[in-house]
């Protein structure tokens, strides 16, 4: 699949170009100029082409170690990584310094080049669009990135520009996607080792997670600095890890609501927030120097409620004196502070010296395994006869209730059905009671637990006595 990188200076319209093509709100877009800072990388489709496509920062002056230097190298490493060239104008501001500043790098580049004059509605943008032929890439594609307009010149264009790999996209096969069976009978699992595992990492901003994320891909990936809230958009990366694909994805830093009064902001922590929705484990990083705080137990909060595997990474640990005691100290915190994630585990780790990624990478992958897990329904039931045994549930007003069979109806994460009768009056406490002992038993550490009851109907219910 070849690879387009989208570039311009900022506010251009990349970012609502690139969600076009990719058919998704990927791309954080506002009319804030700079609001992409690392480059990001997307499957697009354009008529029966696919390919992926990388949005960029705007080309940004400054120090190689400033922030805009920083930004700019990204933007440089997504020109080289391409195969061809998106270089998009504003058709309404017209050719600006900052439009040629680009051109002459672009130039050094020698890679096919498409000039895009985006926002060309209309007699401004037509005006705009003519005024780009002085930057000596010919013909400019006339498009309206935000209403889809011109989107066939775009294609037309592209084949032009590429058609040795435009030929070979056709020709390509689609995968089938692999389902493992599940034997109903005996212990199982729901695990698809054929599927990408998706990991988001999240956590307040400054924790360390794009450096984390860089050290773990071998590369200068992501955007990273001593300036805290750095990470925008939440960004994601392929790769494989012992033989294992994944999908990881950086996350923007959350702090506490009162304290966030920037659209821009809140825009990074509700895209934060998706992305650790669909992931299958989330990393919380928290920092080595902080107790577990407020904030912290909000977000393991927010992933037992959605449902999602965790762990706990504990950065920057290469700055820890006492690291025998912190770690005991920070695993008691979690057992304690975390009693629906019980048994989470708290992996110290740095992403400056790459200490302890084997073993956070380890707990990614064994909580994943558990996430997935079934228990048969013949031990589920042998346990509960055990458990009614040793401490049967009590009474209510009177009357007794009566638990006679469990079952898992599905994995990902344990949900289970207890059926029975008067199950409506069934003590909270009880249920905890059930809930770790199923925890407990079956080794369900670090992973929600869903319990739900389900009433025997009763044949007689509603029908008079005579």
């Amino acid at each position: 699949m070849f690879k387009i990188a989208i570039v311009g200076r900022p506010n251009v319209g990349k970012s609502t170009l690139f969600n076009r093509l990719v058919g998704k709100k990927l791309a954080l877009v506002d009319d804030l100029p700079g609001v992409t800072r690392d480059r990001r990388a997307g499957t697009a489709h354009l008529g029966d082409l696919t390919f992926t496509i990388i949005d960029t920062a705007g080309l940004e002056t400054g120090a190689p170690a400033t922030l805009a230097g920083r930004m700019r190298a990204q933007t440089e490493a997504a020109i080289a990584e391409a195969d061809a060239i998106f270089f998009m104008i504003d058709a309404r501001a017209g050719i600006m310094p900052d439009d040629r500043a680009f051109a002459s790098l672009l130039r050094r580049a020698d890679k096919p080049l498409i000039l895009i004059a985006n926002k060309a509605e209309g007699r401004a943008g037509t005006a705009g669009a003519q005024e780009a032929f002085d930057l000596g890439f010919g013909d400019p594609v006339g498009l309206s990135a935000e209403h889809g307009d011109g989107l066939s010149d775009l294609y037309s264009a592209l084949r032009e520009a590429l058609p040795e790999a435009t030929e070979l996209v056709e020709e390509e096969a689609e995968e089938t996607a692999v389902t493992l069976a599940l034997d109903d009978e005996e212990d199982g699992s729901e695990l698809d080792p054929t599927k990408p595992l998706r990991v988001a990492i999240i956590g307040r901003p400054n924790a360390g997670k794009s450096t984390l994320l860089n050290r773990i891909l071998g590369e200068e990936r992501l955007l990273t600095g001593p300036e805290a809230g750095i990470t925008r958009d939440s960004i994601g990366v392929d790769l494989e890890w012992r033989n294992r694909k994944l999908k990881m994805f950086d996350t923007a830093g959350l702090r506490k609501r009162a304290r966030v009064d920037e659209k821009l902001e809140k825009l990074a922590g509700a895209d934060a927030l998706r992305a650790a929705k669909f992931a299958e484990v989330v990393v919380l990083l928290i920092d080595a120097a902080a107790p577990l705080e407020k904030q912290d137990l909000t977000l393991a909060d927010l992933i037992a409620r959605e449902g999602r595997a965790l762990v706990i990474g504990v950065s920057k640990w290469d700055l820890v004196q006492d690291r025998a005691g912190r770690l005991k100290e920070l695993r008691e915190e979690a057992s304690r502070l975390l009693p629906q994630l019980k048994g989470t585990a708290v992996v110290p780790v740095s992403g400056a010296t790459g200490e302890g990624i084997d073993a956070l990478m380890a707990a990614v992958f064994a909580v994943h395994v558990t996430w997935n897990k079934r228990v048969s329904t013949g031990r589920l039931n042998r346990w509960l006869a055990a458990a009614l045994e040793a401490n049967p549930p009590p009474a209510v007003s009177g009357r007794r209730i009566k638990i006679r069979y469990i079952t898992q109806q599905r994995a990902r994460p344990p949900y289970f059905i207890i059926f029975g009768n008067q199950l409506a009056s069934l003590p909270e406490s009880y249920k905890r009671f059930l809930t770790n002992g199923i925890r407990e038993t079956f080794d369900l550490k670090g992973v929600p637990i869903r319990l739900s009851t389900r009433t025997n109907e009763n044949p007689y219910d509603g029908k008079r006595r005579k």
